[in-house]
């Protein structure tokens, strides 16, 4: 019985330790399945999760090139900002850490909560930018409570400083973030989301050089993204330095002479074509675009009547007014219908059909030769020269002297004007070119339009004898270690269809418009410098025949624009000018000072002014 009671005992015992045993050996199998799962499975994933999560890649932004002036002086550079970033994985819990740090740092919650939202989940291991260029009072805040900011860091970046607020802003541009479209172009290798690129004047033009390239560094945290060493560098590459024709000095003395009065003023090394100022006014700080501009400064950028954001040497486009006499005489010598020895009558007025064409003075010039017509702008010589020439002999004359055409600028946006012919006129508007319409554009006014560009290099090459240049306004491209990238050199694009003698005679009534003592920009002489240019008044609405308006009782958008031209020394030129105020009615008054005073100062004059005589009674156009 015991025997039996025994077997029965061992037998219960065994099967317990064969269920036990079992039960053992289905553990190890999950053991082993699950260490074969996480090894061989998902070895390669968890090891990439478990590198991330101690050693990690950090780009490092390169810095753009500098833009310096002629004279080398800095117009451009970079200066530090400091970026507030969050690597989620670190931040847990997220919501509460991104809660602390706005009210820190005095920021609106929705406003970070909203960055992380558009990253979604692509940036959970990455540096997230919450906010870019924090104040140092910002920084000094998160810094002083970084252990209680899991995944919070700041990272310091170069950023775009425009070192004079406003000045030369249209030709300088500014930077605007990459878009999505712009990323899948190609066009911008390198360049990542979030970086910036040129959106404007020579920041955009030049953007492939001054854009430099990345740089990056391996680097080992701590559980909460701490940075606890650097393991391995690879430095950025700085993008390439401009060097512009730009004066700054003289750049700012033109936007100071412009004051609040909105147009535009360009200067141009008559030997080269070299920019030495391009001024378009009302300017704006390219700095308020680093980071984005706010919505509220945009919408004033874009509600102001001025029109800020236009390049107005080169986006504008106005009747030329007065100065295309300059053309028309040009045009009339050559074509032979007038010489040095043609007069016209003018009483005041030209009678054509059966309507009086008025000349700005209404008591009349008398008998007068082209000398003395571009010295006091008789308008009746020249309705009658250009009536003798031709609208489509004035407009191959115009085209090749390089109005109505791009002047090729390394600037985008490029207005061409517009120079009339009657083949325009049937396309445009299905009606016949009429033979009064040609008297108003000899005169420049009617459907003529030009850029302050485009008269600026025109008179340039009146002034050197008749070479048209390309302006430019970059003469090299510097590596950061000084080796030369690329010279970019004068560029003659043509010559003005005009013999020697023609140019001769036009610059002998130009060098009496001021020099002369009935010329009408006489009250600019400046003693030791001889000055040869013309003054215009463009009508900025259509008037009839003979019809008087007191510009005194219009509003000041309809006022007519006054326009300068003008190269210095008249004998051997070292700078030309072209200068237009809007609605500032008459170009000897508003307009031709300017451009004197610049003269004055390119120049390095420092004498008085030549007075006019007290009997002489300054001309208006």
């Amino acid at each position: 019985m015991s025997s039996l009671n025994k077997n029965a005992d061992r037998e219960w015992i065994k099967q317990r330790l064969m269920g036990a045993s079992l039960c053992v050996l289905m553990v190890f199998a999950l053991l082993f399945l699950r260490l074969v799962y996480l090894q061989l499975i998902k070895g390669e994933e968890y090891r990439r999760l478990s590198e991330t999560n101690c050693v990690r890649l950090k780009s490092i932004k390169s810095f753009r090139g500098l833009i310096y002036d002629r004279n080398n002086k800095l117009l451009v550079d970079n200066r530090p900002a400091f970026d507030l970033n969050i690597v989620l994985e670190d931040a847990h819990p997220v919501k509460e850490t991104v809660a602390r740090l706005a009210s820190l740092i005095d920021v609106p919650h929705e406003d970070l909560m909203e960055s992380i939202a558009k990253a979604g989940k692509a940036a959970f291991y990455k540096p997230l930018t919450l906010k870019r260029d924090i104040s140092r009072d910002q920084l000094a805040i998160v810094e002083a409570h970084k252990f209680d900011l899991p995944g919070v860091h700041i990272e310091i970046e170069p950023t775009r400083h425009y070192i004079y607020q406003k000045t030369a802003a249209h030709l300088l541009g500014y930077l605007g973030q990459i878009n999505r479209k712009e990323l899948e172009s190609g066009r911008y290798a390198g360049v990542r989301t979030g970086d910036s690129i040129g959106r404007y004047g020579v920041e955009k033009s030049f953007e492939p050089f001054l854009q430099g390239k990345r740089g990056g560094r391996q680097v080992e945290v701590d559980a909460n993204g701490r940075l606890i060493k650097v393991l391995k560098t690879v430095e950025p590459v700085s993008g390439n330095d401009l060097h512009l024709t730009l004066d700054l000095e003289l750049q700012r003395a033109a936007e100071q002479l412009l004051g609040e009065n909105d147009g535009a003023v360009v200067a141009i090394d008559p030997s080269n074509g070299d920019v030495l100022v391009m001024a378009s006014a009302p300017s704006f700080d390219q700095n308020d675009f680093i980071g984005g501009i706010s919505s509220k400064k945009w919408k004033a950028l874009m509600d102001d009547p001025g029109r800020p954001m236009n390049n107005k040497a080169i986006q504008a486009e106005y009747p030329p007014a007065s100065t295309y006499k300059i053309l028309t005489a040009l045009a009339a010598l050559e074509e032979k219908v007038i010489d040095a020895n043609t007069t016209s009558f003018c009483p005041g007025y030209y009678k054509f059909g059966n309507r009086r064409y008025q000349c700005w003075n209404r008591h009349g010039h008398g008998e007068i030769n082209v000398v003395d017509s571009l010295a006091q702008s008789c308008d009746v010589f020249f309705y009658q020269a250009g009536e003798k020439t031709g609208v489509d002999t004035l407009a191959q004359y115009a085209t090749g002297c390089g109005l109505g055409r791009f002047t090729g600028i390394k600037l985008g946006h490029e207005r061409r004007g517009l120079i009339p012919t009657a083949a325009w006129k049937k396309k445009r508007f299905k009606e016949s070119w009429q033979a009064g319409e040609t008297l108003s554009i000899s005169i420049g006014q009617g459907f003529d339009l030009v850029t302050p560009l485009q008269m600026a290099a025109f008179i340039a090459a009146v002034g050197n004898g008749g070479t048209l240049y390309r302006p430019r306004i970059v003469t090299s491209i510097e590596a950061s270690d000084g080796n030369i990238v690329k010279s970019i050199e004068p560029e003659i694009t043509g010559g003005l269809p005009a013999s020697k003698e023609t140019l001769s005679l036009v610059q002998k009534g130009l060098f009496e418009v001021v020099q002369g003592n009935r010329g009408t920009a006489r009250r600019i002489r400046i003693k030791g410098i001889d000055i040869a240019g013309k003054t215009g008044t463009a009508q900025v609405f259509s008037r009839k025949a003979g019809e008087k308006f007191d510009n005194e009782k219009l509003g000041r958008t309809l006022r007519d624009h006054a326009w300068f031209v003008c190269y210095a020394p008249a004998e051997a030129p070292e700078i030309a000018i072209a200068v237009i105020i809007e609605h500032g009615e008459h170009g000897s008054s508003a307009a031709a000072p300017i451009a004197g005073a610049l003269i004055q100062k390119y120049l390095q004059v420092d004498t008085a002014k030549t007075p006019v005589p007290a009997t002489q009674t300054p001309a208006t156009p």
